[in-house]
């Protein structure tokens, strides 16, 4: 089964946080409290990991509806697989990853976009990024000599 990085569950931890602050600067709200058990457990354990299908089922569905508020596919419509590219240039996920990212489950998708974003070499993560940032056109690469 696929892995939830820890990363993904501080994060949803901190969604949660947001989207439901403590009334007294104290009590977390309870989806902040199943996810905050899982995470103490990665850390007492010193896992980055945790199983997605023996997480608790309240953890589970708070991380799921974090989850839904993410981007579902890193693509950025420049396809290579479709080229013969056995890794994409546009969003660095691999031609089995491309053809079988529908059929995925939340936990392994966040697993690719991990190892993508790590890579950072795709280039929806410098050169097409930056300029989306800015909100410029991308210039058209020169003609091969």
């Amino acid at each position: 089964m696929a892995g939830i990085h820890i990363t993904d569950i501080e994060s949803a931890i901190n969604w949660w946080r947001e989207r439901s602050p403590s009334p007294d600067g104290i009590t977390a709200c309870a989806e902040v409290r199943a996810l905050a058990e899982v995470y103490a457990l990665l850390v007492y354990y010193r896992e980055s990991e945790c199983d997605d299908a023996s997480m608790p089922p309240q953890a589970k569905a708070a991380w799921l509806a974090w989850y839904a508020g993410t981007p579902d596919a890193p693509c950025i419509a420049i396809c290579s697989t479709s080229q013969g590219d056995a890794v994409c240039k546009g969003c660095g996920r691999t031609e089995g990853e491309v053809q079988h990212w529908p059929a995925m489950s939340p936990a392994e998708k966040r697993a690719v976009w991990r190892r993508i974003t790590m890579e950072g070499t795709a280039w929806r993560f410098n050169r097409y990024a930056e300029r989306a940032l800015q909100g410029k056109p991308v210039p058209a690469e020169p003609p091969a000599a």
